[in-house]
Formats: structure tokens, sequence, C-alpha cells
């Protein structure tokens, strides 16, 4: 399944792109760190919000090596 080119995103299709768990996803949805639209009973991503959401996550900062 190529989701490369997609304008929107499943839950699973998400999850898979961005490498992350289903548990995660919800989580971030409920924090109100994703926006995830409903289209009948399937719940999407906006190829844009995916997009917001990714380039929003902090940094990682490591603690120098000692």
């Amino acid at each position: 399944m190529d989701i490369t080119n997609r304008e929107a995103f499943a839950v699973r299709e998400f999850c898979v792109r961005y490498g992350i768990c289903r548990d995660t996803f919800y989580a971030e949805v409920r924090r109100g760190h994703l926006r995830a639209l409903k289209v009948g009973k399937k719940t999407i991503v906006l190829k844009d919000d995916a997009e917001s959401w990714a380039k929003s996550l902090p940094a990682l900062e490591l603690a120098p090596a000692t």
C-alpha cells in the first residue's frame, strides 16, 4: 500500500507512516495535539494536519556524555 501521495490517512495508515501505536494516536487527539476527522465511522487525518503535528514535535535533547 503506497501512502506517500495520500491527502488523508486512516488511523492505521497514519500510525504506520509516523511509527506510532494506536494508543499514542488517540492520546495525541485527546490532548488536542492532532486533529482527526470522522467520515462515517472512519477516523482520518488530513495530510496537512499530519505534517503540522510532526513539525510540532519537540526535538530530542540528549544529556552530554560523561
